[in-house]
């Protein structure tokens, strides 16, 4: 998969573990310096689809080979890739686009199984339906030729985060060492430092347990804005039920499944205490990831859904007060809604290329590898 470095247009496409739809990304990039974002879309999941997906994730745990498809996991897998394929046609339609104006698409699929020690990774995902369905080059199954080196195959965005760190706005590009942090249903960290050292790892629950508790409780999908969680208090015995996991101290980073820290118990609290308590946890669980830094960072750039929690943002504004500031995406000029669509697109196009997209300091793999698989267009010419 190698490529002449050009400037390429492509779409990145996420489903995270937050399940609230696919985010969609276009940009121009040649995979190295050059971004230029140019639109992006959220393509809502209906509760009910998502309610299928959590019951995809109890299916995958049966599965102990990549390719097996156990329960509703082979009709779940199709129609996810199918409404993909909706939403980019979609895309296109509303931004005047043909088919043939994108170069690449990056299809991550959806995590239904991650166990890193077992360096065994699923996400669901038809590249070659997809790609036949688009009439576009699909690059797909981005974590697996990671884990065969030795990588945990998470976090794969950190090297998109470093070439977006190197453009920030002049306010804030002298402020070293910088960490962007994606709140997702879990809570991942990338730390840039003055020499350009990188360095990645899960910090912990992000918006999952939240989500879960509200759902529970409340029969409402998240907390928006934090307004459930801003009228409760921090159980202190609770949150140092999560904080207290060995997960926290533990010299070696390891990648988290969704379903590695559990919500409360029922009765473990009501409904505003319990989301108060877990987004403290939230906020907690990546002030603790400073342990594990070189250095205390500057700057925390915080983006995905859980920046729009007021109250996770408040929590770790205070727990870092002393040595950082703390912006959203935003504040920097960054869109913290689809960067995680928009590294997609870009290691697309870094695959492509043949280019590293994981490093020794973010998944542990033993040298700096490429991967993903590449599904052509029936219709199209080699890259």
């Amino acid at each position: 998969m190698s490529g002449t470095g050009r400037v390429m247009r492509a779409i990145g496409l996420m489903s995270g573990t937050s399940m609230d739809g696919v985010d969609l990304a276009l940009l121009e990039t040649d995979g190295d310096a050059v971004v230029r974002r140019i639109a992006s879309s959220l393509t809502p999941f209906e509760a009910r689809f998502r309610k299928r997906l959590e019951a995809g994730l109890e299916d995958a745990k049966q599965i102990s080979e990549r390719s097996e498809r156990p329960g509703d996991l082979a009709g779940l897998e199709q129609e996810l890739t199918d409404r993909h394929a909706e939403a980019v046609e979609a895309f296109l339609a509303r931004e005047g686009l043909a088919a043939s104006d994108i170069d690449v698409v990056g299809f991550h699929g959806h995590t239904v199984l991650h166990r890193p020690r077992q360096a065994l990774t699923v996400q669901l995902g038809g590249g070659a339906r997809l790609a036949e369905r688009l009439g576009i080059d699909v690059v797909y199954d981005l974590r697996a030729n990671d884990m065969v080196h030795g990588g945990q195959g998470a976090p794969l965005a950190p090297a998109y985060h470093r070439a977006l760190a190197a453009g920030l706005p002049k306010q804030w590009a002298g402020k070293l060492p910088v960490a962007l942090v994606n709140i997702g249903g879990i809570s991942n960290i990338t730390y840039i430092g003055h020499d350009g050292t990188l360095l990645a790892f899960d910090s912990g629950p992000g918006n999952a347990l939240i989500d879960q508790w509200v759902a529970r409780h409340a029969g409402i999908p998240f907390d928006s804005g934090g307004a459930i969680a801003s009228e409760g208090r921090v159980i202190s015995t609770l949150a140092e039920r999560y904080l207290t996991s060995p997960f926290f101290t533990a010299k070696e980073r390891i990648s988290l499944d969704r379903l590695d820290f559990k919500p409360p118990e029922d009765d473990a609290a009501g409904l505003e205490d319990g989301a108060r308590t877990l987004a403290f946890v939230t906020a907690a669980s990546i002030e603790k990831a400073q342990a594990h830094l070189p250095e205390k960072p500057k700057l925390w750039i915080l983006t995905g859904g859980g920046r729009h929690n007021r109250i996770i943002v408040e929590d770790l504004t205070v727990a870092t007060r002393h040595t950082g500031e703390v912006i959203i995406a935003e504040q920097a000029e960054l869109n913290g809604d689809s960067m995680e669509a928009e590294a997609w697109g870009w290691l697309a196009v870094r695959s492509l290329r043949g280019l590293a997209l994981t490093y020794p300091g973010t998944t542990g793999v033993d040298r700096p590898v490429s991967g993903g698989a590449l599904a052509r267009a029936a219709d199209r010419k080699t890259a």
